[in-house]
């Protein structure tokens, strides 16, 4: 873990960046004429991406292999950047000029570096696709700023309640009735946990912030909280469930129902728990489905939508990533042909549903994949209930490994802090944060 905040490294990068603002790229990005994008090479040479590590990297892996299998003359050359420094790692590089041609984004962090002008404006170049009337509503919001859009669905992710059905069943539970309710879920806890052993009847990440608002979020959200502050005049942790959510948890830790191993997933491993068989439930997104299945191909199990305090609450996070192209990008074209190719409808349907993973667009779910497999309809049912914060300081917020929501979360998890104080305290920092961004 690095020491330096990296708060710090995103503000001098965007403060390079910014004294030229008025630059020869965006010059010359006036002065062009955009060709027609294709799925192929524009053109020659290989061709550098960046992207974050984690459990997206299986489907990331094989759109890179089908594009270079299309297009052998200027195959994509793919690099994964530790999920906790890329943000750091993005601003540097754009700061300093040596950037990658294309890149995966966190799509929480659009916003933030689309109004520091950090990646290239692709509105005259995607404006007339018709692909982009059906792509993923989350990611087409976060994509866009000021009406310019900066980006297209690279992959998509809803978090869920993931729960392993023969521990249901060993600890007495009906594997087809998971938990509607906190109450539910901590009690479905307590029954698995005393099955000893190495099985614990729940996860949490202790260490990633990421992970815990994509999984620990919606729990709020699904018990009437909100989070982020969206602005400088924006109050975050707002209604009784963001204290309900954080004496809900700490009372999860003390009861021993997580591994005392969780205190450290900084969300390296986060991908890899639930096909352990060591847990019963657990908040994770959709690309745990064939994960599991190849990591525990014996093991059974149910998704179902992440609750919250009252019965038959629930909600979502929707995330993934964007395909984006940095400030400094010599391969602007190839880029987004790329973004052209990820979109086609053989792609979403050969590639991504293929894998089980969520197709991008919406009219490509009626597909023979998924049609195949009930488990990707359980939890496309999460889009229904789903939520994609925006705020152009969803890094310094939430996502920082240094920052108010992670601390505020482990104070709650691992502490006898007064929860009050702890919210008291997140809610400050959040304000200080909103208020400079």
């Amino acid at each position: 873990m690095r020491t330096r905040s990296w708060r710090a490294v995103l503000a001098t990068a965007t403060a390079m960046v910014l004294l030229g603002a008025c630059s020869s790229d965006d010059d010359q990005a006036a002065n062009e004429t955009v060709a027609p994008a294709t799925t192929s090479c524009a053109g020659t040479g290989d061709l550098t991406m960046w992207e974050r590590s984690g459990g997206n990297k299986q489907m990331v892996d094989m759109l890179v292999a089908a594009w270079n299998t299309k297009n052998p003359t200027c195959k994509i050359n793919l690099t994964y950047i530790p999920h906790t420094e890329m943000v750091g790692k993005i601003a540097q590089g754009i700061a300093s000029g040596e950037v990658p041609d294309l890149m995966g984004m966190d799509l929480i962090y659009a916003p933030q570096f689309s109004k520091a002008q950090q990646l290239v404006d692709l509105t005259d170049r995607v404006r007339d696709w018709p692909e982009l009337k059906t792509a993923s509503k989350g990611h087409m919001t976060v994509a866009t700023y000021e009406d310019k859009l900066y980006g297209v669905p690279l992959y998509a992710d809803v978090s869920a309640l993931f729960y392993n059905k023969d521990l249901f069943t060993k600890a007495g539970l009906d594997p087809a009735k998971p938990p509607t309710s906190l109450a539910e879920l901590r009690s479905y806890a307590d029954k698995i946990t005393a099955l000893g052993g190495d099985v614990k009847g729940y996860y949490l990440p202790g260490n990633c912030a990421g992970c815990n608002i994509f999984t620990v979020g919606p729990l709020m959200w699904a018990s009437g909280a909100k989070i982020e502050a969206t602005g400088p005049s924006d109050e975050p942790l707002t209604g009784e469930g963001v204290k309900q959510v954080l004496q809900f948890t700490r009372d999860m830790v003390k009861a021993g129902n997580v591994h005392q191993g969780d205190r450290a997933e900084n969300g390296e491993t986060f991908h890899l728990q639930f096909g352990s068989g060591k847990v019963g439930m657990m908040g994770t997104g959709n690309f745990n489905i064939t994960l599991a299945r190849q990591q525990n191909p014996k093991m059974k199990f149910g998704i179902a939508l992440l609750p919250g305090a009252a019965p038959n609450s629930s909600a979502s996070f929707i995330g993934g990533d964007l395909v984006v192209v940095p400030k400094g990008s010599k391969r602007v074209a190839d880029a987004v042909n790329f973004m052209k190719f990820l979109l086609s409808d053989e792609v979403q349907v050969d590639v991504y549903a293929k894998a089980l993973n969520l197709t991008t667009r919406e009219d490509m779910v009626d597909n023979k994949y998924f049609t195949a497999e009930p488990l990707v309809r359980d939890v496309a049912k999460a889009l229904t209930v789903g939520k994609t914060p925006y705020t152009t300081t969803f890094f310094e917020q939430i996502n920082s490994p240094q920052g108010p929501w992670l601390q505020m979360l482990q104070r709650a998890y691992y502490t006898d802090d007064n929860l009050d104080t702890v919210i008291a305290d997140a809610k400050k920092a959040m304000k200080d944060v909103a208020s400079q961004g």
